[in-house]
């Protein structure tokens, strides 16, 4: 990871200022304040993996405001998961409160303002955050808004997945080659959509019939079938015994349709082993074919209209770039 802030390289009256102007000049301003500023201790680490962005941060209590002005100054539509690693964080956003320990996550939105204390007692605290472009977890808003500030469980099941790894990855030791960042940036996304998928079928069991509950499982049904290149909005929606018409109306809230949501996922699971050094021996034929394209024809004008470029030149200038 990347020193971003260590607070010994200054003056204890001018830590707190040089933090807070980091944060100020990020795609997400904030404020940073403390009651104790010339006590005031921080380091900050970063890793950078591509759509995912990890931070390590280490501070004495002190108070991060995300305010409607900076929102309207700037905002990139972020979607965060933040836990302490030690000490005590308290977060607030849409009007709910959660005091997060070891043990706990959270989820906060970018595009809505919120407080986070960090170190509620006279000790530090240490923090991790991760954050992605809300567009590719493929969920709504309102879903973001109904797990924003709640208490997640970080201990067990996917919960437990996604803080193990995130923690093994700020903590470690490991020298990344830039190779390695990418995947390890799909690793993040993935995790972090699975869990967030998690919390959010669970939120929804008493809603079965909801339409948003219904359209989360029929987008894991879709993921699950990719491979099967007779998956089609019929046989979608014959599997959960609704109209052809129903599947398109829950579809249309994603402004897409179904058929080029399966195009889409189908397209990204082959740009991802096309990108994979370790894949590099396997025709593009084969990776086309396992992901559920019937013809090789086809599947090239598709890739070529989705990323500008056949996938046979993908994957030569990606493994040149990995290099």
């Amino acid at each position: 990871m990347q020193m971003i802030f260590n607070g010994d390289d200054w003056s204890p009256g001018d830590r707190l200022t040089a933090l807070d102007e980091i944060f100020i000049n990020s795609s997400h301003p904030m404020r940073l304040a403390s009651d104790f500023p010339q006590e005031f201790q921080a380091s900050m680490r970063a890793l950078d993996l591509g759509a995912v962005n990890v931070v390590e941060l280490t501070a004495s209590p002190s108070e991060v405001l995300r305010t409607p002005r900076f929102i309207r100054q700037s905002d990139p539509e972020l979607c965060s998961v933040i836990f302490p690693l030690q000490g005590q964080l308290v977060l607030n956003q849409a009007h709910r409160e959660v005091i997060l320990n070891p043990g706990d996550y959270a989820l906060y939105d970018s595009s809505r303002a919120f407080r986070l204390r960090i170190a509620t007692g006279s000790e530090r605290a240490t923090l991790v955050r991760a954050h992605m472009p809300r567009a590719l977890l493929s969920l709504p808003t309102d879903a973001i808004r109904r797990l924003s500030a709640v208490p997640l469980c970080g201990r067990t099941g996917v919960g437990s997945l996604l803080v193990q790894y995130l923690t093994t990855l700020t903590t470690g030791a490991a020298d990344y080659r830039p190779a390695d960042l990418s995947r390890l940036g799909t690793i993040t996304h993935d995790l972090l959509a699975a869990a967030l998928a998690h919390h959010l079928e669970a939120d929804t069991a008493t809603q079965s019939s909801s339409r948003h509950g219904l359209l989360l499982r029929i987008e894991a049904f879709i993921q699950q079938h990719l491979r099967d290149p007779s998956l089609s909005p019929e046989t979608v929606a014959h599997a959960h015994h609704i109209s052809l018409s129903h599947l398109h109306r829950l579809f249309s809230t994603r402004n897409t349709t179904v058929a080029a949501w399966i195009r889409q996922q189908r397209l990204e699971r082959a740009r991802r082993d096309l990108g994979n050094p370790a894949m590099q021996a396997i025709p593009v034929h084969r990776i086309a074919t396992h992901w559920g394209f019937r013809d090789h024809p086809t599947f090239t004008r598709a890739f070529r209209a989705a990323y500008g470029t056949p996938p046979k030149d993908y994957r030569e200038q990606a493994w040149r770039s990995a290099a």
